[in-house]
């Protein structure tokens, strides 16, 4: 039998209630030369249940407890087979090309062109962009280009810093030789060290306006403190591993900056504090990959440089003390209760 051209891995966790429509929207594609592999992280609600009734052929890989994002597409990654790998999330539904775009775009670009990303649209309203490629900034922070914006005002292919796994195309060749995805970040910003480390051995990443698919957005959302240790952590993990030191100290006070207006934007000092304690176990993990990713540099530190925004795009810390103050008040309190679900960082 001829190996399959895509493999679509699938990782969900207590997703009932998006699934159905995921895999249903996979059945509707116009390119069909695809396998699929769902992981199970752990679920306690019916998801296992519902694959074999919408995705009868796919393959399922089921474990008894959530080992995160990063490892279990690693785990559906080594058991596919095909030239590319997709990754989609569970809340997405797919528009009927979606894939087809993907791979006319990776196959039209050279060698260089490691993964392209789709253009994720608000499951509310799919005239709103919800994602059209990630960036990062010297402050640490992540950033969904074009969230909230008009859809119709990104209708061009171009470069972008870093796909969203969430609805991603890479070659199979890019995460052979980058081992896959880093399992110590467990959950978030792991997609944007996988294209980091991609970048700085010379491939790049490309944006498809016409591969749309809808995404509703925190579908398997973790609770909030566990979130925010997590971020936090993985936030210094993901500057001190990949960054030539010699940028590491020229850009030194917008990384702390960015450590101080997060931990105050959060507003959770211990969970905050826990993400710090949580990186001291993995200072092992970090210096061993630093040495073999520097050793590895395709790039000057002159051309890294750029890849990175010089400023984020977050509200001023004078526009949050604004909020905050705000909120503190009876009346601000009765009609807008802080139910403590946004964060002015980007998610998956």
């Amino acid at each position: 039998m001829s190996l399959p051209k895509v493999t679509v891995i699938i990782p969900f966790w207590n997703g009932a209630a998006w699934l159905p429509a995921c895999l249903d929207a996979l059945v509707e594609q116009s390119f069909g030369d695809f396998d699929l592999i769902l992981v199970d992280n752990g679920s306690t609600d019916n998801s296992r249940a519902l694959v074999p009734l919408h995705a009868p052929k796919a393959m399922l890989i089921a474990w008894e407890r959530n080992r995160g994002f990063a490892a279990a597409v690693n785990a559906g990654i080594r058991l596919s087979r095909s030239e590319y790998v997709a990754l989609l999330n569970m809340d997405t539904r797919a528009r009927p090309d979606w894939l087809l775009n993907l791979v006319r775009t990776l196959e039209a670009g050279g060698p260089e062109i490691g993964g392209v990303a789709s253009k994720m649209l608000a499951m509310t309203d799919p005239a709103v962009a919800d994602d059209c490629g990630d960036s990062l900034s010297w402050q640490g922070a992540a950033a969904k280009r074009g969230h909230g914006r008009p859809a119709a005002e990104f209708n061009s292919v171009e470069e972008v810093f870093s796909p969203c796994a969430g609805a991603a195309l890479y070659r199979r060749s890019l995460l052979n030789e980058l081992d896959g995805f880093d399992e110590r970040f467990f959950a978030y910003l792991e997609d944007l060290d996988l294209s980091l480390r991609g970048r700085l051995r010379g491939y790049r990443f490309l944006f498809v306006p016409t591969a749309e698919v809808l995404h509703q957005g925190h579908g398997s959302e973790l609770p909030k403190a566990r979130y925010v240790r997590l971020i936090t952590r993985n936030r210094i993990m993901l500057l001190l591993k990949n960054l030539p030191a010699q940028l590491l100290c020229r850009y030194a006070l917008s990384l702390l900056y960015g450590q101080f207006y997060f931990a105050l934007a959060y507003r959770r000092p211990l969970a905050v504090l826990a993400g710090y304690c949580s990186l001291l176990p993995a200072l092992a993990h970090i210096v061993r990959e630093r040495r073999r990713i520097q050793r590895q540099l395709k790039l000057t530190p002159e051309q890294v440089e750029p890849l990175l925004t010089p400023t984020m795009a977050e509200p001023s810390l004078c526009s949050l003390a604004r909020t905050w103050w705000q909120r503190r008040k009876p009346d601000a309190r009765r009609q807008t209760p802080d139910d403590g679900r946004r964060t002015p960082d980007c998610e998956p």
